[in-house]
């Protein structure tokens, strides 16, 4: 952190790299160490800024009003325009579709009051004007949104129900992943109950958060030994649960979200079934657990 400005590591070392960083107005390769009399200048370029192009991309609108909308977010869609994915996103089809956004999010994620990954599907809730944005982020802020997940997570969970009070949050060494292993962790809690067990391939599960971390819930199921199906990053082969099948997205579904409205102030919760891709894992799943337990080779 320097004083009024606070960069991340890869952001300096870009800067590093691009020889914007001097010490003593010369410039620095990474590996320099600092001394104590060093004088050390850095040229910040201010932010590019992005035009967020307005797609006609189909949504799933569940409900919409003069300050909100409620979608159905498709798997396999990215949310907002970042590096790598500046067209082709939720908020692309959301300009397209509206015209215009809360501006409390910025230029890269106007309306975005939470997220959800690119492979996990199910109900978003995005603001239209400033005023609904602020209520609804203290709520979730104050963690009185009503949110449930449906997934199935590999293995055989033994409790019924359980608590995954784990603090998390950037990985040390992997920066792209979060985990336990963090130099700044945050409190973090999942309760999940198990609905459905299939042998020892896999668990239907429902899982409340009682918290909204990055990638929280793929996290804490994996630090229980039962990562989500089809979670790559944070399973790996463990999360292959078929020999014959591949599930090419986390098993991830958030399946109810309820809120307060924030004009009319009365409560609102909107329910999606899982798709049809979860709903064929399922079924293979299940097959094969009685396959299994037939002893069908």
């Amino acid at each position: 952190m320097i004083q009024g400005l606070s960069l991340t590591r890869m952001a300096i070392q870009r800067l590093v790299k691009d020889g914007q960083v001097t010490v003593n107005g010369a410039p620095i390769k990474a590996s320099y160490r600092i001394r104590p009399s060093d004088v050390i200048s850095l040229d910040v370029p201010a932010p590019t800024p992005i035009d967020i192009l307005p797609e006609p991309i189909p949504l799933d609108i569940l409900f919409e009003d003069e300050v909100l909308v409620v979608l159905n977010k498709a798997a396999g869609i990215v949310v907002h325009p970042a590096p790598g994915n500046w067209t082709g996103t939720l908020v692309n089809g959301l300009l397209g579709h509206l015209g215009s956004l809360s501006s409390i999010g910025g230029r890269e994620r106007p309306g975005l009051v939470h997220r959800l990954d690119k492979g996990t599907s199910g109900v978003m809730v995005v603001a239209k004007t400033d005023q609904a944005h602020q209520a609804l982020s203290a709520q979730f802020k104050e963690h009185s949104i009503t949110r449930v997940y449906r997934t199935v997570a590999a293995g055989t969970i033994k409790k019924g129900s359980g608590i995954i009070d784990l603090a998390i949050g950037r990985d040390m060494k992997e920066r792209k992943k979060i985990s336990s292993r963090t130099a700044k962790p945050r409190a973090s809690i999942t309760e999940y109950q198990v609905v459905e067990r299939f042998g020892k391939i896999a668990t239907s599960v429902e899982v409340r958060p009682q918290t909204g971390r990055t990638h929280q819930i793929r996290v804490h199921l994996a630090s229980i030994g039962h990562p989500v199906v089809g979670d790559a990053v944070y399973g790996g082969r463990h999360a292959h649960v078929l020999d014959n099948v591949v599930f090419d997205r986390p098993m991830l579904h958030a399946a109810v979200l309820g809120f307060t409205h924030p004009i009319h102030h009365g409560y609102r919760e909107y329910e999606v079934p899982v798709p049809e891709d979860m709903e064929l894992c399922l079924a293979q799943i299940k097959e094969a657990a009685i396959e299994m337990k037939q002893g069908t080779p």
